[in-house]
Order: C-alpha cells, then sequence, then structure tokens
C-alpha cells in the first residue's frame, strides 16, 4: 500500500511537471535581433532566466542580428507554428521598417501572432569627450557650426535610435550623419574608441560608461526623464518641447500559432515581467515593464505603425 501511494505521488507529480512545461523534451528559443550588449539582449536575458525557472526547462537566447531586427523577425515569422521559437522583436523591424521596404520578406500583421508588449524606454543621446560637449545645447551648436560632420551610431535602420536621430535632426534643424550597427552594442563600442561621435543607445547598453564618466550623456528622447538615470534631462525639456521617441520590446510569435498556445505564452510572460525580482532588474537598466493581451499589443503596433509612418516620410528616410 505504501509503496503503491509512492508510485502514484510520483506519477502525479511528474504529470504536474509535464503540464507545467509547455514543450517538454523540446528547446524553447528566444530570438533576438541585435548583437549581445545591447538592450533587447539584456532585456531578454533577464526575462529568459525567470522563465526558465517558472517552466522548469531551459529557454535559449539566441542571437541573430543584422538588418535592424529584420533578420530575426523573418526567421521567426518562417518558423514552424508550434511556439517553441518567440522573437522578443523591437519597434524598428515590427512598425517601421515596413516603410522603408518595399519587398520586406515578411508582414508584421500577418506573418506574426503578437504574444504581449514586454517593455517600453527612452533612448538616450551619448557622445564621446572628444567632442569637447556637456550639453544638449553644446552639442547642437557645434553639429550646426559643421554640418554633415559628426556622425551618430543606431543598432540598425529604421530601429528606434536611428527614428530618434532623425527625428531630432528635424526638430533641432541640423546635418548629422547616421551609421547603422547590427545591435546597439556594436555601436557603443564604437563610441567608446571614438570611431564615431554619437549614439542614440539604449540606456541598457550606454548607462554603465556614462556613470563610469567613459562618455557622455546628454539627453533622454522620452516625453519624462528615465528613473534609471534621473540626472540626464529629456530633448523636450532641453530647449525642444513636444519631442518624444519612445523605444519598445513586445514578444511576437510565428503567424499560425495556434490560439491556445499564444493565450499559454501570454500567461508565462505577463506573469514573469510581473515578477518583482524581474521589475526590479528591468528598471536598473532603464525598462519598465508593460505586459499586456495580445490584442492590445495588436492597436499599439497599429497606431506605432502609423506615427512612425509619418517621421519616415517626413524625413525622407531610405533603407540605403
Amino acid at each position: 500500500m505504501i509503496r503503491f501511494l509512492c508510485l502514484s505521488l510520483g506519477l502525479l507529480a511528474a504529470g504536474a511537471a509535464t503540464a507545467q512545461a509547455p514543450f517538454p523534451g523540446r528547446q524553447v528559443s528566444m530570438v533576438v535581433g541585435f548583437a549581445p550588449g545591447g538592450g533587447t539582449d539584456t532585456a531578454s536575458r533577464i526575462i529568459a532566466k525567470k522563465l526558465a525557472e517558472n517552466l522548469g526547462q531551459s529557454v535559449v537566447v539566441e542571437n541573430k542580428p543584422g538588418a535592424g531586427g529584420n533578420i530575426a523577425t523573418d526567421l521567426v515569422a518562417k518558423s514552424a507554428p508550434d511556439g517553441a521559437t518567440i522573437l522578443l522583436a523591437s519597434v524598428g523591424s515590427l512598425t517601421v521598417t515596413p516603410h522603408l521596404v518595399a519587398k520586406l520578406p515578411y508582414d508584421p500583421f500577418k506573418d506574426l501572432a503578437p504574444i504581449t508588449l514586454a517593455v517600453v524606454f527612452p533612448n538616450l543621446l551619448v557622445v564621446h569627450p572628444s567632442l569637447g560637449v556637456n550639453t544638449l545645447a553644446e552639442f547642437v551648436n557645434l553639429a550646426q557650426a559643421k554640418p554633415g560632420a559628426i556622425t551618430f551610431g543606431s543598432s540598425g535602420i529604421g530601429g528606434a535610435g536611428h527614428l530618434a536621430g532623425e527625428l531630432f535632426k528635424i526638430v533641432a534643424k541640423i546635418d548629422i550623419v547616421h551609421v547603422p550597427y547590427k545591435g546597439g552594442g556594436p555601436a557603443v563600442a564604437d563610441l567608446l574608441g571614438g570611431q564615431i561621435g554619437a549614439v542614440f543607445a539604449t540606456p541598457a547598453s550606454a548607462g554603465v560608461h556614462v556613470k563610469a564618466g567613459k562618455i557622455r550623456g546628454l539627453a533622454m528622447t522620452g516625453a519624462a526623464r528615465s528613473p534609471s538615470m534621473p540626472e540626464v534631462p529629456t530633448i523636450a525639456e532641453s530647449g525642444y518641447p513636444g519631442y518624444e521617441a519612445t523605444n519598445w520590446y513586445a514578444y511576437v510569435a510565428a503567424g499560425k500559432t495556434p490560439k491556445e498556445i499564444i493565450a499559454r505564452w501570454n500567461q508565462e510572460l505577463v506573469k514573469v515581467l510581473n515578477a518583482a525580482d524581474v521589475r526590479e532588474q528591468l528598471f536598473h537598466h532603464g525598462f519598465e515593464p508593460h505586459p499586456g493581451t495580445p490584442e492590445a499589443l495588436t492597436k499599439y503596433m497599429e497606431r506605432e505603425y502609423a506615427t512612425w509612418g509619418r517621421v519616415v516620410r517626413q524625413a525622407k528616410i531610405t533603407a540605403n
């Protein structure tokens, strides 16, 4: 009787473990469209670690950099719709690139299934000390005195950092030259080395270097100061009222993924994003968690698509 009871309890425990893991015996991949060291990579690893703990199975972060996140987005759009592969996508590949690339190999509204918005945050304009500027006003004065001489990096064409820079060029009436990279990490690395003059970077990729005095943080692109770096003013309060360029990441899967799998992923990811320890880590890196429903993410993408479409047309941005 005791032996039977132990065996029954063992089977119940095994059944519970299997029920907890959505893909038992299979690798769960969280794809990121940028190189290690950038904001997307940082956020994904914080979330993946907690997710693996909750699911009781490994969650592997796969970096697939290139084309401003489009390579990774296309890869996931064409992946098996079984939910074993999800993407932490950015504003660029989901709502900006469609305005830039005529023959984009994926349609973000047809080939991808929204799961949840993950985080929102501002970008940070950082400069190399060799520019000799300490404020946004000094940066603008230098750019106006030497049109075309200052280069600014971003995580890629059509990304939030690129768009933030292009929007600032319009409002400040300056000519600075965009240099795209395969992620925020490589862009900040070249800034540290003096190969470029400025970067519209995520606080996660640049904040530690600002605090160490290696580069200078001039302004945040959001509507309000970032809790992670409250000493850095916004572009809006530095002489350009109304300026705002918010960055965000969201989780999506292959478009034909069954609704019940999307619902399970939403449940698990929202749980992780609401966890106190995860929120603390994300806030430390300048990210504000914003979990929600798949339907809410769809509406958010539609609004962002319209907003950035107007900026792309006004700034005459191309994919070249």
